[in-house]
């Protein structure tokens, strides 16, 4: 039922990927249950049981003897920087949502954030990653609109004309007073301009573009493509996340 898949990062740590099938939809949609919500998918058996495996493996013997982890509030909408937004489409927004997370614990307390994106039969949960990055951040954002760079695997929160750090590679790219909107949408078309969809760069399925490497940004589910471009190092266990491998920078603290 479980498939794992491992291979070394760049940086010489282990990135973990498993395929997991989580259950096929009812052959008869006149007879099939209510589609799950985002926590509902979060926090279901075999969400939960995995994600057990999860930690086991990350923390050794000790975290497999701990007992069972939990899913602690309702997810948040992630949002990541928007092709349309860096193109210069008029009235784009900076961000756009690409799934939403929800928080895990263990019970030794160590955190992990659950992505959930909607399919045809409801939300359904396509990874699990080491930390709690996007929750934090979503905290740390309140009113805000909260967002990610996954290029340079930077957070901000925009508040009406001003972009804002929320971590310090946000910082080293838009300095600790921020930017303004219009100057980060100048930085962000220099830096990307030329790696959007369709282009050349992104149809050699270049690292660092929006494209996965070694697919092309035509053959790539949206979500697949943003999550894919991030960069780094840590643990990810892939729930049917159609074969992509999504590694995120583990984060200390």
């Amino acid at each position: 039922m479980t498939t794992m898949n491992a291979r070394a990062t760049g940086a010489g740590l282990l990135a973990t990927a498993a395929l997991v099938l989580l259950g096929a939809l009812p052959a008869d949609a006149a007879e099939a249950p209510p589609a799950p919500t985002p926590e509902q998918a979060a926090s279901a058996p075999a969400t939960l049981s995995t994600l057990a495996r999860f930690f086991a493996r990350d923390g050794g013997a000790a975290a497999r003897s701990a007992g069972a982890p939990r899913v602690e509030g309702g997810s948040v909408p992630v949002r990541i920087l928007s092709p349309d937004f860096v193109a210069g489409k008029p009235g784009a927004p900076v961000a756009r949502v690409e799934f939403r997370a929800s928080r895990a614990v263990s019970a030794d307390g160590r955190k992990a954030s659950l992505w959930t994106v909607r399919r045809a039969g409801g939300w359904q949960v396509v990874n699990i990653a080491t930390g709690d990055d996007e929750i934090r951040y979503a905290e740390m954002g309140g009113d805000g609109l909260v967002f990610r760079e996954p290029q340079i695997d930077a957070w901000y929160v925009q508040k009406g004309a001003k972009v804002l750090p929320l971590d310090e590679d946000a910082v080293r790219a838009v300095g600790r007073n921020g930017t303004s909107l219009s100057s980060y949408r100048e930085r962000v078309s220099r830096a990307y301009g030329d790696k959007l969809p369709g282009s050349a760069y992104a149809r050699k399925g270049a690292a660092g573009g929006y494209g996965a490497p070694g697919q092309t940004a035509e053959s790539t589910p949206p979500t697949v493509t943003v999550v894919s471009a991030t960069a780094g190092a840590g643990a990810v266990l892939a729930l049917g996340l159609l074969g992509a491998r999504a590694v995120r920078r583990r984060r200390q603290g």
